[in-house]
């Protein structure tokens, strides 16, 4: 049975950082590609960055890019969501999910976790 477990959701104040993992279990991780997707109250859920299964390759959104850093920990079966300079437009629930192959659309992933809040005040 696969599990994603995603942990380090919270509150902060703008500006501030976030460090969200998300631990796998029940599949070979390193032969999953990774992705992290948010979803706001009343809005769709969307793209926030992926990491191949060797960590070459690292699609950001428009929104994450030179704020957010995506990683992976193969050892650890753990894929790590760093947040940087936070906005209050990034207030979301964060989702990890897990796919065969590399992709940035939500619907080609097979696995999916239990989300974690991330609230940001101004």
């Amino acid at each position: 049975q696969v599990q994603l477990v995603e942990s380090g959701g919270g509150l902060v104040q703008a500006g501030g950082s976030l460090r969200l993992s998300c631990a796998a279990s029940g599949l070979t991780f390193s032969t999953y590609a990774m992705g992290w997707f948010r979803q706001a109250p009343g809005k769709e859920r969307e793209f926030v960055a992926a990491i191949s299964r060797s960590g070459g390759s690292t699609p950001y959104a428009d929104s994450a890019k030179g704020r957010f850093t995506i990683s992976r920990d193969n050892a650890k079966s753990t894929v790590y969501l760093q947040m940087n300079s936070l906005k209050p437009e990034d207030t979301a629930v964060y989702y990890c999910a897990a796919n065969r192959w590399h992709n940035i659309q939500a619907n080609a992933y097979d696995y999916w976790g239990q989300g974690t809040q991330v609230t940001v005040s101004s």
